[in-house]
């Protein structure tokens, strides 16, 4: 099982979140597709923002994102990770990562555990050599983050978790 699924299952579990035994590939339900798709342009938006901003801290935070909630759709569905090769050359032009984005996540509208991990190959790809960032530490990050959430108590108007400094993830 893929490591990072593996640490989403644990999430799972610790929140009490529904997900299929691992190796069941049960299909997700209509709702839970719509759901998932709502939350994957969701995280996809801030990762546009990201980009238009530039802050490379900030866009391999919303990579992270973006794949923990590709994740999270996969683990419901008891599948594992498959990996895919991501077919991406640096043109110059951020507009071309917005189209390859945009239609990765799109694409999940099948449902199918095969796009998801489509969305989280691409973000794992990226993030280690558009961004130039170890992927799998920053995983672990918001991963520590989002379990920590239970026992974090927020101010009224304040983000509804802690968010982690990802700057040490970046390689220079």
């Amino acid at each position: 099982m893929n490591k990072n699924l593996q640490l989403v299952r644990e999430l799972h579990d610790a929140f009490s979140c529904r997900q299929a035994e691992q190796g069941a590939n049960q299909s997700l339900s209509e709702m839970d597709i719509i759901l998932r798709q709502g939350l994957l342009m969701e995280e996809g938006s801030k990762l546009l923002k990201a980009f238009k901003v530039g802050d490379m801290v900030a866009i391999l935070a919303a990579m992270i994102n973006l794949s923990y909630c590709a994740l999270e759709a996969i683990a419901i569905a008891g599948a594992d990770v498959l990996d895919r090769s991501v077919a991406w050359q640096h043109d110059g032009h951020v507009i071309s990562l917005m189209r390859l984005f945009s239609d990765k996540i799109n694409r999940c509208t099948s449902g199918s555990p095969e796009d998801y991990s489509a969305v989280y190959c691409l973000c794992a790809y990226l993030s280690r050599s558009f961004i130039n960032a170890d992927f799998d530490k920053a995983f672990q990050m918001i991963h520590d983050g989002k379990m920590s959430q239970a026992d974090y108590e927020q101010p009224e108007g304040m983000p509804k978790h802690k968010v982690a400094d990802l700057s040490d993830c970046l390689y220079e």
